[in-house]
């Protein structure tokens, strides 16, 4: 019995772990995303740095990216920007990737 609960720990401990990372690289990805986003807003230093935590802050809504998209997207269009869904979703994917990379790096 002691050896079923040891792995029982081992994969909850696991599991704890994935779930962390992958939080952890949704925050990343918003937050590189959205200094993107303030650039193209015109916000610099630590306007920039504060837009790009409440993209981050947004992603909490709901599972994966769709509500940050709307954020920058809603921004955007509030600012008279005109940025296609497809430029916003090639930044999205590199902003992903860069994530994974900078958080692969730092363990």
């Amino acid at each position: 019995m002691s050896g079923f609960d040891d792995r029982e720990k081992a994969f909850e401990r696991k599991h704890a772990q994935e779930q962390k990372l992958g939080f952890d690289v949704e925050a990343r990805c918003s937050k590189l995303l959205g200094l993107w986003a303030a650039q193209k807003l015109g916000l610099s230093d630590n306007d920039a740095k504060t837009y790009a935590m409440s993209v981050v802050e947004s992603n909490l809504d709901e599972p994966g990216f769709d509500d940050v998209l709307r954020k920058i997207k809603g921004d955007f269009k509030a600012k008279g920007l005109e940025i296609s869904d497809h430029v916003i979703n090639v930044e999205l994917d590199k902003a992903l990737t860069e994530a994974k990379k900078q958080l692969a790096a730092k363990s």
